[in-house]
């Protein structure tokens, strides 16, 4: 694309498009810009419309779709395409600093993600100049610039949060820490002493402290690997200013707002923060700066209000308290009891209790309530924290801990009883004191794995739980409700069978519950005590025990998903999964009616997929429908298709991206399902499948192998006679696939269907260049993957067509090649074969092509050690956790293809296929093998073979 008036009207327009609400207008004007993102310019256009246009939506649209091309394209993955040329790339680094420098915030702040995304690929080797670039800037004085330096800087350095230690990473930061620590706290103490200069002046003290705050979040990323010697070296610079900034009271600064955090109260979350990670880190360093500390956040936490805006604060206020108290160097600090009474009544106490904005959260806002109550959410919250200091507190003191919170629970029963109506946030204020004082330790797998002793779950669950899950108006205190389910799921490994099976119905009538958090909670819980283990690695409830309620629990989970908000539930999509997992045949009689259901959702969330997980879910119930339905009856196969196919015909015509990986999927189920020759209606589909678009998705790429394996299972006669002439399209994508070291596996999945399956006829031609196209990529690009797959695939060759076809077909490449192949390939690799049905091809394969040089190396391949075998434990998968869960690609798991061993029973087994192969040779020239063994073979192979022959009950001659 020229750099043009003309290009730039024309991106211009098409940016306009994708703002339309209308998908007709939107949709194309989409494509058009993805078609058109490979092409040299594209991205400075982009940049030149986001520095010119006047029109403020355009520019803003301009540096959103910058971001996200960079963010798509930027990293250079090998074997793919480099859809952003060198000269593009010089270019953007050489400018976009100083575009985003000159931008309005709201455009700095995509340029500054977009910086921090090329920074994390190309800095510091590729992009050197970055840190000087940023760090003169500090001297402009312009508060824009140098904020605008200060939340780049922030987006680059965080990521040392989290990555683990490394030489590379240590001396990245290193680099940064001697370019930029310096820089920056003289930069911190200017800007504190800009803050007293303008201590009147409201404009100025806003731009002062989003730095200060931005400053102090670079200190938490810059010391979060280790103490570096120079703020060790300055520490008493950062933490003296850190303090005084955490007493400081501006009333300038102080906001009406009771919803949205103030620039003050960021400012101090993050110095709690900073505090605390020097606190659990570096005590020793810390320790003459911790008693100020210790009073200034004891002072904000008794001295802060209720209002949301003050959460942040509040939550980081008591963390910092929590990582001190499970310190054992601070543990004099808590030893007194009116300390520890004071820091109940003042802090946790109040801190757990429900407020109004919580109600209204619960009311009007459940998905965020939702995200920020369930075990697992990584969101701070008050309560959380507080449960925080509760379980840091009873690491040393959980006796009088417990002594003075379970007075506190009995008064707030108490206070409950007198009158429920008014007073029942206080029953909820108990519950969670309980749950807090109760946890030692969970996990989001199992619930509450370790136990308080002194609190007795068990008891509370019936006389204070129980009551409210068997209250027979569902709808009455719905908070408590979803407190006592909550419990539930919570302690559901603490709590005895019998009563989590008594409140299996209770959950099941709960579904039908007004409040999206109640229904919420209680499919969540249904489906968290669906996959506990029971006896022998079953489920702990059993079908037959969910017999009596079989009907009610489907009823009332499908007709959940009508309640509104909750059309879109993942809980519950993912509690229906689970049913149908747990269920098994027992849901067949229900299916016709679900499916419609099922397919229904389908059709509807395809116009607009927003909700990921909800997808995967919707996906995952079909197959379960489909695998239990035509286990019982494979002809339901044909009900299945007709139901399905309109829906997945549209997705696939609309090209539904974030779909088309699971239609794949679910098409190859039920393809491998049928028992005769391949129907029409897929016929029909197989020359779009080997469209060279389809396969440029790397997420299509795994699905779409699978499919195709399918067809040639199924219809390998019918491609041969009725589509000779995609034969070479089919190649085509074999020789796609084996270019790539990512995806080369893939290639040979389906070359070795297509030699499996093929009639042998049909590919001859093509043979040769099958071989010479692998010995070629094998001269340029030779991993181990690579060697694996390759000779599992000329073992399954040799199965196929015989040893003397594959010699014949290595020596016409060149002569003597074959030889060459056993001796520097074959021999010296195949060990590294793994997998019980690949070690099964290649052992037969040799078998086949045995001579002296090449029986050693086979009898090695029988004697290494197995892999562990991997346990059947589809129902308890957890679909987060399964390794092919991505954006791009999420793997299905129950449509799980059973592991295909292209022999089966042909040969049970290898070792007597060896031994009788053996017998045939020495029959044939009596004397030559023994003696040639004893040569050739060191004493304990002898010994291996002898023990083969035996299991054969045959001798050699």
């Amino acid at each position: 694309m020229e750099l043009n008036d003309g290009n730039l009207q024309t991106l211009t327009e098409y940016l306009q498009k994708t703002l339309s609400p209308d998908p007709a207008v939107r949709r194309p004007a989409e494509k058009f810009l993805e078609s058109v993102e490979g092409t040299q310019n594209y991205s400075i256009l982009l940049l030149t419309v986001l520095e010119k246009s006047q029109n403020e939506v355009i520019r803003v649209c301009a540096a959103v779709t910058f971001k996200n091309y960079i963010k798509r394209n930027w990293r250079v993955v090998e074997d793919e395409p480099n859809k952003i040329s060198d000269p593009d790339r010089t270019a953007i680094k050489a400018n976009i600093v100083n575009l985003m420098l000159s931008s309005p915030e709201q455009i700095q702040k995509q340029l500054s993600d977009a910086i921090s995304i090329i920074g994390r690929e190309d800095f510091p080797q590729k992009w050197p100049d970055l840190l000087t670039e940023m760090v003169t800037r500090f001297q402009s004085g312009d508060f824009h610039i140098i904020n605008g330096i200060l939340r780049t800087a922030h987006s680059l350095f965080k990521r040392y949060r989290h990555e683990f230690k490394s030489n590379e990473l240590w001396s990245e930061i290193k680099l940064v820490l001697d370019t930029f620590a310096q820089p920056l706290t003289e930069l911190f103490k200017a800007t504190i002493d800009l803050c007293q200069t303008h201590a009147t002046d409201i404009n100025a003290l806003k731009v002062l402290f989003s730095s200060l705050t931005l400053i102090s979040k670079l200190f938490y990323s810059l010391n979060f690997q280790d103490l570096p010697e120079f703020f060790e070296d300055n520490m008493e610079t950062w933490m003296t200013n850190f303090h005084n900034l955490l007493t400081l009271d501006n009333k300038l600064l102080q906001t009406d707002d009771e919803e949205e955090a103030g620039l003050l109260e960021l400012l101090k979350s993050q110095i709690c923060d900073n505090a605390a990670l020097y606190a659990q880190k570096y005590d020793e360093e810390f320790q003459p700066y911790l008693p100020r500390f210790v009073t200034a956040i004891w002072n904000l936490l008794v001295t802060t209000g209720q209002e949301v805006k003050y959460d942040l604060l509040v939550s980081n206020a008591i963390q910092f308290l929590a990582s001190v108290c499970e310190r054992p160097h601070y543990k004099h600090l808590f030893e007194d009891q009116n300390v520890l009474t004071s820091i109940c009544e003042k802090v946790i106490v109040p801190n757990m209790e429900f407020r109004s904005a919580d109600e209204e959260a619960f009311e009007d806002n459940s998905e965020e309530y939702i995200i920020r109550d369930l075990e697992g959410s990584d969101i701070d919250t008050r309560r959380r924290a507080a449960c925080d200091l509760v379980r840091g507190l009873c690491k040393f003191f959980e006796g009088p801990v417990t002594g003075i919170f379970s007075g506190y629970v009995s008064s707030m029963l108490t206070e409950y009883a007198k009158n429920p109506g008014v007073n029942w946030k206080h029953k909820d204020a108990a519950i969670y004191l309980v749950t807090s004082l109760a946890s030692k330790a969970q996990t989001q797998k199992h619930g509450i794995t370790q136990a308080n002793e002194l609190v007795n779950l068990s008891e509370f669950f019936v006389n204070h739980i129980l009551v409210d899950l068997k209250s027979p108006n569902v709808n009455e205190f719905p908070v408590l409700k979803a407190d006592a389910i909550k419990y539930v799921m919570t302690f559901r490994s603490q709590l005895p069978k019998e009563q989590l099976l008594e409140t299996v119905p209770l959950l099941v009538a709960h579904l039908q519950a007004e409040s999206i958090v109640q229904h919420t909670y209680a499919a969540h819980a249904l489906e968290r005590l669906f996959t506990m283990r029971g006896a022998n690695n079953t489920t702990l409830i059993t079908p037959t025990e969910m017999a009596p309620f079989t009907e009610q629990l489907l009823n009332n989970l499908f007709k959940s998903l009508a309640i509104p908000g909750s059309s879109e539930n993942e809980y519950i999509m993912k509690a229906i999964m689970r049913s149908f997992s747990l269920l098994q045949e027992a849901i067949v009689p229900y299916i016709p009616t679900l499916i419609g259901q099922l397919t229904h959702k389908l059709l509807l969330v395809s116009k607009n997929p927003s909700k990921p997980h909800f997808n995967h879910y919707l996906f995952e119930s079909l197959c379960l429908s489909i695998r239990i339905t035509c286990k019982a009856n494979p002809d339901t196969v044909n009900s299945f298709e007709e139901a399905l196919f309109p829906v997945f015909t549209e997705i696939l015509q609309n090209d539904v991206q974030e779909f088309v990986p699971y239609v794949f999927q679910v098409m190859s189920l039920l393809l491998e399902i049928h028992t005769s020759s391949i129907p029409s209606s897929y016929m029909a589909l197989f020359p779009h499948l080997l469209q060279p678009a389809l396969w440029e998705r790397t997420g299509n790429i795994p699905p779409l192998v699978r499919l195709l394996q399918a067809y040639l299972e199924k219809g390998a006669a019918t491609i041969a006679s009725a589509a000779a002439d995609k034969i070479p399209g089919l190649l085509g994508v074999f020789q796609k696939l084996i270019a790539s070291k990512a995806n080369d596996h893939q290639g040979f999945y389906l070359l070795n269907s297509i030699v499996e399956h093929m009639p042998p006829d049909s590919i001859t031609q093509y043979r040769k260049q099958i071989f010479i196209l692998l010995f070629q990529r094998l001269q340029s690009s030779k991993t181990t993957k690579f060697v694996k797959s390759f000779l599992v695939f000329i073992n399954l060759y040799c199965v196929k067509y015989g040893a003397i076809a594959l010699q014949e077909i290595f020596d016409s490449i060149q002569p003597k090649m074959f030889g060459m192949v056993v001796e520097k390939i074959i021999i010296p690799e195949v060990q590294k074969v793994s997998g019980q049905v690949e070690k099964k091809i290649c052992a037969v394969g040799i078998t086949k092509i045995l001579t002296e040089y090449t029986l050693q190396a086979l009898i090695g391949l029988f004697e290494l050690p197995e892999d562990d075998s991997i346990p059947d434990d589809e129902h308890f998968i957890d679909i987060e956790d399964t390794p092919g869960y991505q954006t791009a690609f999420s793997q299905l798991a129950f449509a799980g293809k059973k592991e295909h061993d292209p022999i089966g029973d042909a040969v049970s087994n290898p070792k007597i296929l060896l031994a009788q192969s053996l017998h045939k040779l020495s029959t044939a020239c009596p004397g030559r093998v023994p003696s040639m063994l004893s040569t050739s073979l060191p004493a304990e192979a002898l010994q291996y073979l002898q023990g083969y022959l035996q299991a054969a009950t045959v001798q050699l001659v």
